[in-house]
């Protein structure tokens, strides 16, 4: 490569891109280098000088390597390679002052601190610090903010990194942190003492290098050594964010993300951060039966034999809801094909096509945003309806990127040109479409929700076409891509498969309202919508509690491994479908996850590609004729949108304040 530059770093000569700074070419060749402000995510400050090394030949005094270019160095009086020195004296005592400073001010309450133990204050100091303090002077003391219900402050430990005010500002989106006075007055501060409105706004928490922002909901909960850490994937969004669930015993204490370049990078949204207190409220934890209108509760034995029962000799259909792995998906289409029934995961009513994956999951992948130079969004609100990729969408607005809306207009963090509400708006920009480099079309299922939601998407495909662009289908339902892709689908949609049903086995789609008639088997995790209507409740596991293959939005395979295990006598989603077709007669043929693993990729080869995305040709769809409807988003409230959440206190006050936020905003206007 041209832009290789030579640099000898504590004596040895490495090749290393010219435009990376003196950190990361270390970094790269596996020096560790200190740092408290520099984060390789967000903009360069240059303020915390921990980062300290020597350039040989350069001025007498230690630079900042997180802000010193590889190009910029000088080479030797003799053509040599520049030298830089990350070790020497120099570097050792300037870091040491550097550590002596940042403690000057900083409070004795490590045993207190929810930082503790997993501190970069802490493991800094201890190795590249001071064994004594020459501090004898009164400490300075500062307010603490109130950021709201998610983000607890200790200002007087802020180091002033400005991690928080970078995240906020660039890859959320808001205005509301920043910093104000010069000096020993310096200090974070909240725009009018506002609370933070952002669903990202948990992502500080992981940022501070010390104990200033801590999580208000897991304070004084637990300490990291006690938790079991078990890496996993996010339910609460189609997007399948990595992330990691900490356990102390059989309760999730908190949820942390884990970088994943091509999906999340290392954000989550506030949701999936917060959201584990919904885990243990509302759970059903045993069988109930339906009688005179009043549950009870029944044993397992009982309880299979009720459903057998109801199912055998009359017309079944089977719902799959949001938040299903595709095991259980495909175990509920073999169960119906058993007694021979429908079975539907497109319970919201969109007109995705079934058996045409480039057409309910398109042919883009969420990194290839990153590189966008035009994004159309129809249809979709991604700000509610997948967060961390609206930051993706924002990364790529501050590169250049150009983004047109199609749809109802919203407050998305960027600008963008508003091209209009209805299907007149989509055939007027479809007749102007022209041939654009990097251009991505982002179709919500907003968009496709209404009766002429095919048309639409025929229309979508035809801008796809014309700009010769790549299509990203949106999802907000994190079970849905498996579902479709192992054929839980019936022709006609939700309203064929569950016509003239006499039973319909509702496998945890709570956001559908059942009409009286039917006898209900509601198998899910939480007493939410589906079990206030069920006649027959199998408790199953939720996402932390059984191991699970979910495919996100893009068509990319997953692993949700188990953290912790079901409340009472609770099962896995597989295993309870499994026993019901034993109790039928008929059983299904497998007795492990493993066999029924094996069964399922045989069938479907690509959901054995765990973490890639096949590459989807895009069908062709003709053109039909559109209604005169407005685009309407599919998420109104972004915290309520799953049991899980609505079992959440925490997501319950999130709810409450961003409604009294938007009221407030409405009587200003």
């Amino acid at each position: 490569m041209s832009d290789l530059k030579p640099i000898n770093i504590d004596g040895t000569v490495y090749e290393v891109p010219g435009a990376m700074t003196v950190l990361q070419a270390c970094d790269m060749i596996g020096i560790e280098i200190p740092r408290f402000c520099y984060h390789e995510r967000l903009s360069i400050a240059g303020n915390c000088r921990m980062c300290l090394v020597e350039v040989v030949g350069g001025p007498p005094k230690p630079s900042a390597s997180c802000a010193l270019q590889v190009k910029d160095l000088r080479p030797g009086k003799n053509g040599e390679p520049p030298e830089v020195k990350t070790a020497s004296p120099m570097v050792k005592k300037a870091r040491q002052g550097v550590m002596e400073f940042l403690l000057i001010n900083h409070p004795l309450d490590c045993p207190i601190c929810d930082q503790g133990g997993e501190c970069d204050l802490q493991d800094q100091a201890l190795a590249y610090g001071l064994d004594f303090s020459r501090y004898r002077e009164p400490k300075r003391a500062t307010e603490d903010l109130e950021l709201g219900p998610l983000v607890e402050t200790h200002m007087t430990r802020c180091i002033s990194c400005t991690r928080c005010v970078r995240f906020t500002t660039e890859v959320a989106g808001i205005t509301q942190m920043g910093q104000t006075g010069r000096g020993e007055d310096s200090e974070i501060t909240s725009y009018l003492n506002e609370t933070l409105a952002s669903n990202l706004q948990g992502n500080i928490i992981d940022l501070c290098p010390v104990g200033a922002l801590v999580s208000k909901p897991y304070a004084y909960k637990a300490r990291p050594w006690e938790l079991v850490k078990t890496d996993s994937v996010d339910v609460m969004d189609a997007l399948g964010s990595a992330i990691r669930v900490d356990v102390k015993g059989r309760e999730v204490m908190r949820i942390l993300p884990r970088n994943h370049d091509g999906i999340n990078e290392e954000w989550i949204s506030d949701k999936t951060r917060f959201v584990w207190d919904g885990l243990r409220r509302q759970r059903l934890d045993t069988p109930y039966v339906r009688e005179n209108g009043k549950l009870r509760k029944a044993s397992w034995g009982e309880a299979m034999g009720i459903a057998a029962q109801a199912m055998r000799g009359r017309r079944v259909a089977g719902l799959v809801g949001d938040l299903v792995p595709v095991e259980a998906a495909f175990a509920l289409k073999d169960l119906m094909a058993r007694v021979g029934g429908t079975v539907e995961c497109r319970v919201d009513g969109a007109r995705l096509p079934a058996g045409e994956r480039g057409g309910y999951v398109g042919n883009a992948k969420i990194e290839d945003l990153a590189f966008a130079k035009r994004i159309v969004l129809i249809g979709s609100n991604p700000r509610l309806e997948a967060p961390v990729l609206n930051a993706r969408i924002r990364g790529a607005w501050l590169k250049g990127a150009d983004v047109s809306v199609i749809g109802e207009a919203a407050d998305l963090t960027y600008d963008f040109e508003h091209v209009g509400v209805d299907r007149a708006a989509l055939e007027r920009f479809a007749r102007g479409a022209e041939a654009t480099e990097g251009a991505i079309v982002i179709l919500g299922q907003g968009a496709l929700r209404e009766a002429d939601g095919e048309a639409v998407l025929a229309q979508a495909l035809a801008i796809v076409s014309a700009m010769g662009a790549k299509l990203l289908v949106l999802h907000t339902a994190a079970g849905r891509v498996g579902a479709m892709d192992v054929g839980c689908t019936t022709e006609g949609g939700l309203s064929a498969a569950v016509e003239g049903a006499q039973v319909i086995w509702n496998l945890g789609a709570d956001e559908v309202e059942i009409a009286a008639g039917p006898f209900v088997i509601y198998q899910g995790s939480h007493g939410d919508r589906g079990a206030h209507r069920a006649d027959l409740i199998l408790p199953a596991a939720a996402y932390t509690e059984e191991n699970g293959l979910f495919v996100n939005t893009e068509g990319r395979p997953q692993l949700a491994l188990r953290a912790g295990f079901a409340p009472g006598e609770a099962k896995e989603n597989w295993a309870i479908l499994r026993a019901v077709s034993g109790a039928l007669g008929n059983p299904q043929p497998w007795d492990s996850l493993a066999q029924l693993r094996q069964v399922l990729i045989g069938a479907h080869p690509h959901l054995g590609g765990i973490d890639s995305v096949p590459e989807n040709a895009l069908p062709q769809i003709a053109p039909q004729t559109l209604g005169n409807a407005s685009f309407r988003n599919a998420i109104r409230d972004f915290y309520l949108t799953n049991p899980i959440a609505r079992a959440s206190r925490v997501m319950g006050e999130l709810s409450a304040m961003e409604r009294a936020r938007s009221e407030r905003r409405i009587a200003a206007e």
